[in-house]
This record gives C-alpha cells, sequence and structure tokens, in this order.
C-alpha cells in the first residue's frame, strides 16, 4: 500500500508541474537571430537577409510582449475579491513587477540586438560607398 500511495503522490506532483509549466509556457521568449551579418564582408542580399530575420524578430518580442500583457491582465482578473484590499494591491503589486521586469529584459535584449545589426549596416554602407 505505501509503495501505491507514493506512486500516487509522485504522479500528482508530476501532473501538478506539468500544468504549472504550461501554464507560464504560454508566453514563449523569441530567439535572437542565429547570426548578424558581418557588414564589411557582407553582399547585399546577405545584409537584406539579415534586415529580414531582425523584423521577423522584432516581430515576435512584439507578440511576445503582447502576450506577457494577456497573462499579466488575466491574472490581475483572477485575484480573489474576497481577500482584504490591500492584499490585493499587493498582489497586483507583484504582478505588474514581474510584467515589467520580464518585458524590460525582452525589449533590452531586442535593443542590443538590433544596435549590434545597425552597427554592421553602417559598416556595410561604409564599405560599399561609391
Amino acid at each position: 500500500m505505501k509503495f501505491r500511495s507514493t506512486v500516487l503522490v509522485s504522479s500528482l506532483a508530476i501532473a501538478a508541474l506539468g500544468v504549472a509549466t504550461q501554464a507560464s509556457a504560454a508566453c514563449t521568449y523569441p530567439k535572437a537571430p542565429e547570426s548578424i551579418p558581418d557588414g564589411t564582408k557582407a553582399s547585399k542580399d546577405e545584409m537584406i537577409a539579415g534586415m529580414k530575420a531582425m523584423r521577423a524578430y522584432n516581430d515576435l518580442i512584439k507578440q511576445y510582449t503582447d502576450c506577457l500583457k494577456d497573462e499579466h491582465d488575466a491574472a490581475v482578473a483572477k485575484i480573489d475579491p474576497s481577500l482584504a484590499k490591500d492584499k490585493q494591491d499587493a498582489r497586483k503589486a507583484e504582478l505588474d513587477n514581474v510584467l515589467a521586469q520580464k518585458n524590460d529584459a525582452a525589449v533590452d535584449a531586442a535593443q542590443t540586438v538590433t544596435g549590434r545589426f545597425n552597427d554592421q549596416i553602417k559598416a556595410y554602407n561604409a564599405a560599399h560607398k561609391s
């Protein structure tokens, strides 16, 4: 009987972990482009492909931040209204903080990658002056 209850408890714990992971994995953090063309050596076609990859990445960042906002709004809506007002406010502040941290991290990462690509555009333009 002890073995059965241990298996049951383990199964329930794994199932709960799966549900928690699924709930938190609704917003997938976008992966930055694997490479940025070297502007001093890249062809025009390589730079255009890099630009398209950057646009796609920026679109994914936008989708991600929109998803974070939707997740945040859904979590705020689920705050138990029977809680004391100060506890509701504290929970909302926690959720606001998490949203701000995740959003800011994604935007900062996108700005860094975009900045690196913009540097390569400048290098490409300098290398291909006519």
